[in-house]
């Protein structure tokens, strides 16, 4: 296992640069950088939180620009991702703006989506889920997702819970910046930290969505 130090500024200065100069060549430049200052790092975080959360994957830096009009070839942050359940997990990514954690039930198909909307309009589960996320934004946390602007199919507009009801994905998150401790060791308590947080939402999404 690779000992985590944090993760050093040279990451987001990184991303910053590439955001300028998003190239092949500025890539094959700076590929050095990236693997010792991104992927390096990231890698040894997500190992350090695997005997709790599990495996985690480090998403390609390059992006799939076949079907794509936009061809830049490269994104500009780094994720990693611990799937616990069908389009459900936790998520942490560097770029250059710095830190930020999520976790939640991700884009599916049609069929999860419904399942999920499914047990939204349970008056038991449903109530549950409104609880947690009501619980994570009073902690700070903000939420995100896709969502419809009007209300799905089949729900009336006066549901209790058209507001979740209206989501196709739905996650909890928080951008940390550049904190002090971005680059220190403590780095791993701060995402721990926020991952436990989120993890009665993991739970949940596990228990419908699996």
């Amino acid at each position: 296992m690779t000992s985590f130090t944090g993760i050093p500024e040279a990451a987001l200065d990184f991303y910053e640069d590439l955001e300028a100069d998003n190239s092949k060549t500025w890539w094959a430049e700076h590929k050095h950088t990236y693997d010792e200052s991104v992927r390096a790092p990231m890698t040894a975080l997500t190992e350090v939180l695997a005997d709790e959360f599990g495996s985690a994957k480090l998403f390609r830096p390059h992006r799939d620009v076949r079907f794509s009009k936009d061809k830049v070839p490269y994104k500009t942050h780094q994720g990693a991702y611990v799937q616990v359940a069908p389009s459900t997990g936790y998520y942490v990514q560097v770029d250059a703006a710095g830190l930020m954690v999520a976790g939640g039930f991700y884009a599916s198909t049609s069929d999860t989506i419904a399942q999920f909307r499914a047990v939204v309009d349970d008056d038991v589960r449903g109530a549950e889920l409104e609880k947690i996320v009501a619980d994570l934004e009073g902690r700070g946390y903000d939420r995100g997702g896709d969502r419809l602007k009007t209300s799905p199919r089949g729900y009336d507009a006066d549901h209790p819970r058209i507001d979740l009801l209206r989501h196709k994905s739905l996650t909890l998150g928080r951008s940390f910046g550049c904190p002090p401790w971005l680059d220190t060791e403590a780095c791993a308590d701060h995402v721990r930290a926020a991952w436990r947080d989120f993890t009665p939402l993991m739970e949940w999404c596990r228990q419908v969505l699996a």
